[in-house]
């Protein structure tokens, strides 16, 4: 409040519900106008299906990389705090978990867990559906280098940064230099290359490039695949 006075909408990733409880009693006592949504990782969200029954309800089973909120069964306190104070509770996937953790880490330098990034995987995976200013609760940097890796890559895929395809093209030196220096020249990293010459389905003559790489999103992947085909190589994916 002290900071953006103007905010409509908190955002806070919600596990047992003790801290969107909290947020959402201090929020309203001065502005009870402000709009308090939890969030829960889909494959663990608990309090959804205990919301609907009016009580705290166990799940059978979790599986989420946002362990810091799988929470398998509200306690009574915070089960009451939320359902009389927090206006919404939604669910993110893992795949926009993983994409918010890469864009705290790309854009703005921050190392979150993926429990503490799931109000920014809300803003993403809802896009347009909070109503502005909008503040993110950012809550928890505990996460494992190796498993921060994975969940980079996993990002990173989710947010269709890699592109991986195969060229056919002529067994002659300078065809693989060609097919490299082409793709350098359209700002696509090379992570992997392999170059075969065993495969039935190749005619006499030629070779098969696969090719493994990083790029800016999308539309860059579009493009890239778009500009090799104009060079006259035969893609599959």
């Amino acid at each position: 409040l002290e900071q953006v006075p103007d905010v409509a909408t908190v955002v806070v990733a919600t596990g047992g519900g003790g801290l969107v409880g909290g947020v959402a009693s201090a929020l309203k006592a001065e502005r009870p106008e402000i709009r308090v949504v939890g969030v829960q990782a889909e494959s663990a969200a608990a309090f959804p299906l205990s919301l609907s029954a009016g009580n705290p309800v166990r799940l059978d089973r979790m599986q989420t990389m946002a362990d810091g909120i799988a929470v398998g069964e509200p306690g009574p306190i915070t089960f009451e705090h939320v359902r009389s104070l927090v206006d919404d509770v939604v669910t993110v996937g893992e795949e926009s978990l993983s994409r918010a953790v890469l864009l705290c880490l790309e854009r703005r330098k921050l190392v979150v867990e993926p429990a503490g990034a799931a109000a920014v995987a809300a803003l993403l995976e809802h896009p347009g559906v909070f109503e502005p200013p909008i503040v993110a609760v950012l809550s928890g940097g505990n996460v494992d280098p190796l498993l921060l890796l994975q969940i980079i890559q996993h990002g990173m895929t989710a947010a269709g940064r890699y592109l991986s395809l195969r060229l056919r093209v002529p067994d002659r030196p300078g065809s693989l230099a060609r097919v490299l220096s082409l793709v350098g020249e359209l700002g696509a990293n090379v992570l992997d290359v392999e170059h075969s010459r065993i495969s039935g389905r190749l005619a006499m003559g030629e070779v098969e490039i696969a090719l493994k790489l990083e790029t800016r999103g999308p539309d860059h992947c579009a493009d890239v695949a778009a500009q090799l085909q104009r060079a006259g190589f035969r893609l599959s994916y």
